[in-house]
């Protein structure tokens, strides 16, 4: 358990101040454990107290900690700066419909840039999955043609369609440009529709959870993709994300068509220089345990 304090912001001005002071304490954004909008739009921060703590916590770590805020909030996921004044935004899809969306995003994507990171991830919750393109003062829906759970890569960005058992992948140049709906398709899982991507890759590597289990690629090369693990199952288990050279952060739903129902906290399985190989019989061992 992670030492937290709580921040309400009612403005774009007060989140302003608020990430500015977060950046002088220390460890940027790794700091940021989860962020969500309530109902009116104000944005709350749920950001770690130690600086020890901080320096330890790894993307795995904080993928599975425990959900900060009580009542109805609506949760971003991730937050890519892409280019300047562009930033792909994944969270809870409700958050579309909300005021603060775009600047919010906009700020955290500045954030993002001024800290020298390339993203930003924070905790997982249950939630409809949203996707957005954000640039400057417009949000573009992406999950309205299919496509969530947007991840960036050396060579662009690749994402899943939802109902869909595709992974595609968006180039660079087109993804800078904005041309937001010429994804090419380069896989096709043989275990039923994608229901999650892994949040980030981890030496070129990307977890694909899908409707009948795990699938791991090699992504170096994009277009081109090579599957090097699999594991088959019917349990309902996803990657969220892992610690390098680590423990992976693995939740649990109901798979349906669309993605995972009644998603369950996440927990690290595994420990350091577990392979995914490993991690299969670790979670064969659990469902049947």
């Amino acid at each position: 358990m992670i030492p937290t304090t709580i921040y309400n912001y009612r403005s774009p001005f007060g989140l302003t101040r608020g990430l500015r002071e977060i950046c002088r304490s220390g460890y940027g954004t790794r700091r940021l454990l989860f962020v969500a909008f309530d109902e009116h739009s104000d944005v709350h921060l749920a950001v770690a107290d130690s600086l020890q703590d901080v320096a330890r916590i790894k993307v795995g770590n904080k993928l599975a900690l425990p959900w900060p805020f009580a009542g109805r909030h609506f949760y971003l996921d991730a937050v890519h700066p892409v280019a300047r004044r562009t930033a792909v935004v994944n969270g809870d899809r409700r958050i579309g419909s909300l005021a603060g969306l775009i600047d919010t995003a906009a700020l955290m994507a500045a954030f993002v840039q001024q800290a020298g990171d390339e993203s930003v991830f924070f905790g997982c919750t249950p939630h409809q999955p949203g996707s957005w393109w954000v640039k400057d003062e417009t949000a573009t829906a992406l999950h309205q043609r299919g496509y969530v759970d947007l991840v960036p890569c050396g060579r662009g960005l690749v994402a899943r369609r939802t109902v869909d058992d595709g992974f595609y992948f968006l180039p660079k140049e087109e993804a800078v440009a904005g041309k937001l709906f010429d994804w090419q398709r380069v896989y096709v899982s043989p275990l039923g529709n994608l229901l999650m991507l892994e949040r980030r890759v981890v030496k070129n590597r990307l977890v694909l959870s899908c409707q009948r289990g795990l699938i791991e690629l090699a992504i170096e090369e994009l277009p081109r993709v090579q599957e090097v693990g699999r594991i088959s199952s019917t349990a309902g288990f996803a990657v969220v994300g892992r610690v390098t050279d680590g423990a992976f952060a693995v939740t649990r739903g109901t798979p349906t068509d669309w993605g995972l129902d009644q998603l369950r906290p996440a927990d690290l399985v595994g420990s350091r220089g577990t392979s995914f190989k490993e991690l299969g019989r670790l979670l064969h061992d659990e469902a049947t345990s």
